[in-house]
């Protein structure tokens, strides 16, 4: 769907740095674009999908094993003290294409931004973006990381 900004990335209408990661039959990661820290990954449909209750049984079946992988990837690329994971699906006030937010979390971040949900609201506030090059290094050991994967 032209002018989301899921779809736009994922059909290259966007510069995404890093590219896309790893992609199922129904899904796709890629690092987030925005502020929420290096090594931060989203995992989102590949069709526009405003609900979760609009999933077909088979983007639902492959869900929690690539959250689950996902999660994994990141602990290990990253040595977070947890990895947050978490529903977004809003662009100003409304229901947007649905994607989970894969996040490292840090003591030092939780204590620094507020800890919690606060974290990334508190990052969102602050709008500091990772720099791309980093990004790009991140994704490139992701994409490896998957790829090592049974």
């Amino acid at each position: 769907m032209e002018g989301c900004l899921a779809c736009d990335l994922a059909a290259g209408r966007l510069p995404l740095p890093g590219g896309v990661i790893h992609e199922t039959e129904h899904w796709l990661v890629e690092h987030c674009v925005g502020p929420l820290g290096v090594g931060t990954l989203i995992v989102k449909p590949k069709r526009h999908v405003v609900h979760v209750w609009e999933l077909t049984r088979a983007e639902a079946a492959e869900l929690g094993p690539l959250l689950r992988e996902t999660a994994s990837v990141v602990a290990s690329l990253t040595q977070p003290d947890q990895v947050y994971v978490c529903l977004w699906s809003h662009a100003g006030g409304v229901p947007g294409h649905i994607h989970f937010v894969v996040q490292p979390v840090t003591k030092a971040e939780r204590e620094r931004y507020g800890g919690g949900a606060r974290v990334q609201v508190a990052m969102f506030d602050a709008r500091v973006a990772p720099a791309p090059a980093e990004v790009e290094a991140l994704a490139e050991r992701a994409r490896a990381a998957f790829a090592e994967r049974p």
